[in-house]
């Protein structure tokens, strides 16, 4: 049974930069928990967090000393020191129980509240140790300024100012912030639900021994990985043969346990490639709507006329695109479907890998609550190692390593290049981008590269 018609030759290519826009304005910030504060590391904050204090919240010393009034050091030196009688200790944790008053100092660790009085604190190798009348105190060989050596309050923070805004990647610092104003619970955007559907009737489980014209299915378990760095939580729901009753079916399930899902396979013209017929009914079904809208005739097309397997798609469902102008993976496609972001990668493994990168990943740091602009593609120029020939009516993608000679960044072009080629995937760290054109680009020659996480 063929699945496609003369309508497989007709797609409209969309520019990659329109398609990765299409693909972020579908991805809308999902859903929100609240995670302990030692697990919110890596994860992209969901509301804005501000200091609940000032902080320092006292005026502390920064290092082991004494504090002391500048003014009774104005004459201290190496060879005529000051004395100073010893009232007190400020341990860090605790208060001194007494002032600094003229002619006294406090000794104070690092951390320790300057006590009252004290306008420095002279570091404890520029003193030495002294007795007066039989009691402690300590003898100042430098002068001190005002303000020496004390972090005072609310230097690094007021009351009320901003910590980090939503979208913002916690790292380890930011946990520490968190921790020190008392956040011990973090509201954070929740990891996206990736539904991963593999389609073809030839493929096998990974565990399974090879046959004749089949072949196993490595992209879900590439596609989970590639979630999994992104932030997402994937789910592998299995193969789906090439039939476009059974793909509907396995969408309709997966938009119920996830926040958007990713197939692979079935985006060709093939006779048999599931995805894209299941998408060329649902872009009939979005004209006829449209169609419907936008005249009275009774005529009009009707969501009745939709052929069968887009019929059995959410009512709420639209195409985005279902091609790229792009090489590898033109034929990958996205769609709205039940409300939710589908991405439909090809089956090649090369391109499959290419179209989570460019699509994929970021629409998954959306779903995060990262910022439209900041979850597009990482961009850099590099020199081109070696020269790479073939040119494409469209742009094209090439999988490479990069490195450094001189101060300079090079892109090396990887071999196995080809879209079904999966060998040069492991050592690809970036991906050149080439303009249009029926050459590629000389060695030497300045490329922009996309940077792979």
């Amino acid at each position: 049974m063929q699945l496609q018609g003369e309508a497989r030759f007709s797609r409209r290519a969309v520019k990659v930069d329109e398609a990765i826009r299409l693909v972020l304005e579908a991805a809308a910030p999902g859903r929100q928990e609240i995670v302990p504060l030692w697990e919110a590391g890596g994860r992209y904050l969901a509301e804005p967090l501000v200091a609940t204090a000032d902080w320092p919240p006292f005026a502390r010393s920064g290092l082991d000393g004494f504090a002391v009034r500048s003014a009774d050091t104005a004459l201290a030196s190496p060879s005529e020191p000051v004395t100073l009688r010893v009232v007190a200790t400020a341990r860090a944790g605790e208060l001194a129980s007494a002032a600094v008053e003229p002619g006294t100092a406090v000794r104070i660790m690092t951390g320790g509240a300057v006590p009252p009085g004290a306008d420095a604190v002279v570091m404890l190798e520029q003193t030495a140790d002294a007795l007066v009348d039989g009691r402690p105190a300590v003898r100042v060989k430098r002068t001190a300024e005002p303000g020496q050596n004390i972090a005072p309050r609310g230097e690094e923070f007021r009351r009320g100012s901003a910590l980090a805004e939503p979208g913002t990647k916690l790292r380890p610092g930011h946990v520490a912030l968190l921790g020190t104003f008392g956040c011990a619970d973090v509201p954070v955007f929740a990891r996206p639900r990736v539904a991963v559907l593999a389609t073809g009737t030839e493929l096998l489980p990974v565990e399974a021994p090879l046959v004749p014209g089949r072949i196993r299915d490595s992209n879900s378990a590439m596609v989970a990985a590639l979630v999994q760095q992104s932030g997402g939580v994937p789910l592998l729901l299995g193969r789906v043969p090439d039939e476009p009753e059974a793909a509907a079916r396995a969408i309709a399930a997966a938009l119920e346990q996830s926040d958007i899902i990713i197939t692979t396979g079935g985006v060709s013209v093939g006779d048999y490639d599931v995805m894209a017929s299941l998408l060329g009914g649902l872009s009939a079904a979005t004209s006829a709507l449209s169609a419907a809208s936008t005249t009275a005739s009774s005529t009009a097309p009707s969501a009745n006329a939709v052929p069968t397997p887009a019929a059995a798609l959410p009512p709420n469902s639209r195409l985005l695109f279902n091609k790229a102008a792009m090489r590898p993976g033109s034929p990958t496609s996205a769609a709205i479907v039940g409300g939710k972001l589908l991405l439909a990668l090809s089956g090649n493994p090369g391109a499959c890998f290419v179209g989570f990168e460019l699509f994929a990943r970021p629409a998954l740091r959306r779903l995060q609550g990262v910022a439209a602009a900041e979850a597009m593609l990482k961009l850099a120029t590099a020199k081109l190692a070696a020269g790479f020939a073939k040119g494409s009516p469209h742009e094209r993608f090439v999988r490479a390593r990069l490195h450094t000679e001189g101060g300079v960044l090079y892109a090396d072009p990887l071999a196995f290049a080809k879209s079904s080629m999966m060998a040069s995937i492991p050592d690809a760290d970036c991906l050149i981008r080439l303009k249009p054109g029926s050459q590629g680009a000389e060695a030497g020659a300045i490329v922009e590269i996309i940077l792979l996480q």
